[in-house]
C-alpha cells in the first residue's frame, strides 16, 4: 500500500499539480499553526471556543480549511491561548 508521502512526491512531479499545491501552502500553514497552538496547550475546540467567544463550529471550519480567518479572528484565537499573532513575509526559496 502506498503511503501519502509517496503519493504526494509522485504527484509533485506534475507541474500543474505542484503549482496548485504550492499556491495553497499559506492556507495549510495557517491551519497547522492554529491546530498546533491549540493542541500544545491541550485545549479542545470547545475549550478554545469558551476562551475566545468564537463558536466551536467556526473553529472546526478553520481547522478543516472550509473557512478563511480574518486577521481579527486570528488575533482573538491567539489572545485566547495567551499568545500573540505574528505574520511574516519571507523570501521565496530558489529552485
Amino acid at each position: 500500500m502506498k503511503k501519502f508521502d509517496d503519493f504526494l512526491e509522485e504527484q509533485m512531479q506534475n507541474q500543474e499539480f505542484k503549482k496548485e499545491y504550492d499556491d495553497l501552502q499559506p492556507e495549510f500553514d495557517v491551519i497547522r499553526a492554529i491546530v498546533d497552538a491549540r493542541t500544545s496547550q491541550n485545549l479542545t475546540q470547545k475549550q478554545l471556543a469558551e476562551k475566545t467567544g468564537i463558536n466551536q463550529a467556526d473553529i472546526s471550519k478553520l481547522e478543516n480549511g472550509t473557512r478563511n480567518p480574518s486577521i481579527n479572528l486570528l488575533k482573538r484565537l491567539a489572545e485566547g491561548m495567551g499568545m500573540m499573532l505574528k505574520i511574516e513575509f519571507v523570501p521565496k526559496q530558489k529552485v
